[in-house]
């Protein structure tokens, strides 16, 4: 997807869009949808990466600076951060972005990585949660910094690409959401005061959701038996939605977003799927599904669905974050049982 289309910025605005005193833009799907639910109909919404599509690995092109930077509009471009959509900072710099660029994810309680290979080595396994509510303050102000950039725009296709040492996938937390729109509200609320309350309420209306969300998960989950709690997926993006309910991510590639896993690390995973008599393995959207298809293959196993990860769906139910999430839930535990 042509970042030149998503933003439809080449024939100028549209009446609707004129009609609000606010624009801005989000790097991928899922902070579209959030940001909608807290501005309501008093600004537009533009997403970089579209439904379906992959955060991990967006290539911007030429053109996608171009219409980025023609569009003088857009007061604020919201990222996750934690080394996710760091290609969307590269973006906002090569086009000399005039506006703020705010990591969304500043301020949650974050999770390292856990490859949760088993089956070798005595089951290890590492499982370390940092709390970072004080740091990685991405808040940038980009009229003040002058960046050199490569004339030819030739930016890495991110090929092999692996995260830093902590968890992007915050959102997956439906606690950590919540920190999620606290930055979206204090962000607009700053830059449209006239209608801050308004954000306030919306803010206030949508965590208040998420958290009766967050409590039937709970309830649900724990109705598992130990055996049955193990997410077997692509690769390793719902380590914090694990965390919440008490499960356990099962994958041959770890962190690692796309890479081939070897022969030894997919024997490993179909032994203990074996051994631990995990009734389903999970299919991500965004992801190839050759790797787990062989996985449920090899393990005589079923292929429980697809789970939405780095992305929400074109069609409902998963076309919203809450309905992700909960289409995730009622997949895994349909599944699970």
């Amino acid at each position: 997807m042509k970042l030149l289309v998503a933003l439809g910025l080449s024939l100028g605005m549209s009446v609707a869009a004129q009609a609000h005193g606010l624009k801005v833009a989000t790097s991928f799907s899922i902070l579209e949808d959030m940001v909608k639910n807290v501005v309501g109909e008093h600004a537009e919404v533009v997403s970089l990466v579209g439904a379906d599509a992959d955060v991990h690995h967006y290539e911007f092109k030429p053109s996608d600076v171009k219409a980025f930077s023609d569009n003088k509009e857009i007061k604020v471009l919201f990222t996750n951060g934690l080394e996710l959509d760091g290609w969307a900072e590269q973006l906002a710099k090569a086009a000399n972005f005039q506006g703020k660029v705010v990591a969304l994810s500043d301020g949650v309680k974050t999770r390292a990585f856990n490859e949760e290979i088993l089956g070798e080595e005595n089951h290890k396994h590492h499982n370390h949660k940092h709390d970072h509510k004080k740091g990685h303050k991405h808040d940038h102000d980009h009229k003040h910094h002058d960046h050199k950039h490569d004339d030819k725009h030739n930016h890495e296709t991110h090929a092999g690409h692996q995260h830093g040492e902590f968890d992007p996938h915050a959102w997956q937390s439906l606690t950590n959401a919540q920190i999620y729109v606290d930055n979206i509200v204090k962000t607009l609320s700053e830059l449209d005061a006239d209608h801050a309350d308004i954000f306030a309420k919306n803010g206030a209306a949508y965590k208040e959701k998420m958290q009766t969300l967050d409590k039937q998960f709970k309830e649900q989950f724990a109705t598992l038996a130990a055996n049955k709690r193990y997410l077997v997926t692509s690769h390793e993006a719902l380590g914090y939605f694990a965390d919440a309910y008490g499960l356990k991510v099962l994958t041959p590639l770890g962190f690692a977003d796309n890479a081939e896993p070897s022969a030894k690390d997919i024997a490993i995973v179909v032994k203990a799927i074996r051994e631990l008599k995990v009734p389903a393995v999970f299919l991500e959207n965004t992801k190839n599904p050759k790797v787990v298809e062989q996985i449920a293959r090899e393990s005589k196993t079923k292929v429980g669905g697809t789970l939405y990860t780095d992305a929400l769906s074109k069609d409902a139910p998963a076309n919203s974050y809450l309905g992700m999430m909960q289409t995730n839930a009622k997949t895994i535990l349909d599944s699970l049982k």
